[in-house]
């Protein structure tokens, strides 16, 4: 059921002009597939039920995405034992969480969604200025609409101050005035980042190759964000650069991984590296530069090592 629900969902975004990455087939995983469009770039996670997004992952993504000037995103069939609904958008541990239906309006066809999930049921936007606009030319009082929706005259005032409103009551209001009142949710918002959810880079456990490279990284002016659940080690950044980082052993095993990474890079528009123990058997895997540690102690500074993986 999750390998259609991945298939289908790269169909719809390869339909909405997006170039997709390589499914993301090492565990664990924070994401499946990278998607960019023009300048929006999508870190995509597929779950039959997106309750399963856990605290790890979704921190991961939403760091990884704040890196890379992306957004993280889950699409999934159902929550608890019901249903996604078309239209509708969730928020999950503050990921963006939608049906294929609603990826499809969206990304597809342009149409964001209407409603969202909240504490409680479903909310929509309520745009305060065409409710305050609409109620003044009909010449309603607040005590009057508030009688016709069942609501207290201040609940009437804080939708027009901008409150969202439960769906019934937005429905009710748009039939009193024969107007649309209800604004598009925003999809991707500064409400789904979280600085307390930002990786610590100090602490990263890993191997004694993977902390020495690390340090070499730093000393050459990098700042090293480590991962824990994506198929690189660490995004190696500065100065506008990204460089996808992956370590470990040589031989064989490198050239899945090496491979992804070149096809993640490629979308999201960073390079890529892979530092290995000893004397690499080849130079790169496509896109991916392939050195070892001696190499990289050699580099002098961010700009020799940016030039040294150019492939």
């Amino acid at each position: 059921m999750r390998q259609r629900v991945l298939e289908d969902t790269t169909r719809i975004l390869r339909e909405g002009g997006f170039a997709v990455s390589e499914k993301c087939n090492i565990r664990p995983k924070s994401f499946d597939v990278v998607a960019r469009r023009g300048e929006l770039v999508l870190l995509l996670k597929v779950l039959v039920n997106i309750d399963g997004l856990d605290t790890e992952t979704a921190a991961e993504m939403k760091a990884l995405a704040a890196h890379l000037g992306a957004e993280s995103v889950v699409v999934g069939t159902k929550t608890r034992d019901h249903e996604l609904e078309d239209g509708v958008l969730y928020l999950r541990r503050g990921v963006p969480s939608m049906s294929r239906g609603t990826a499809h309006d969206y990304f597809v066809e342009g149409v964001p969604p209407l409603v969202y999930m909240g504490s409680g049921g479903l909310y929509v936007n309520i745009d305060g200025d065409l409710l305050e606009d609409a109620r003044d030319e009909e010449d309603i009082s607040l005590g009057k609409v508030a009688d016709e929706l069942g609501v207290s005259r201040r609940a009437v005032s804080k939708y027009e101050d901008g409150m969202d409103a439960t769906l019934d009551v937005a429905v009710r209001l748009e039939e009193i005035f024969g107007e649309r009142l209800i604004s598009p949710v925003e999809v991707f918002g500064d409400e789904t980042a979280d600085e307390d959810e930002e990786r610590k880079t100090d602490d990263s456990p890993g191997s004694e190759t993977e902390r020495r490279v690390f340090a070499i990284l730093r000393n050459a002016g990098f700042d090293v964000v480590p991962t824990a659940r994506a198929p690189f080690r660490a995004l190696s950044r500065e100065d506008g650069e990204t460089v996808l980082t992956g370590t470990g052993e040589g031989g064989s095993g490198i050239v899945k991984r090496a491979r992804l990474m070149s096809s993640i890079s490629d979308v999201a528009r960073t390079e890529s590296v892979y530092v290995v123990d000893d004397k690499p058997a080849r130079d790169s895997v496509e896109e991916t530069a392939i050195l070892d540690v001696e190499d990289l102690e050699d580099v002098d500074g961010t700009d020799d090592l940016l030039s040294r993986i150019e492939v």
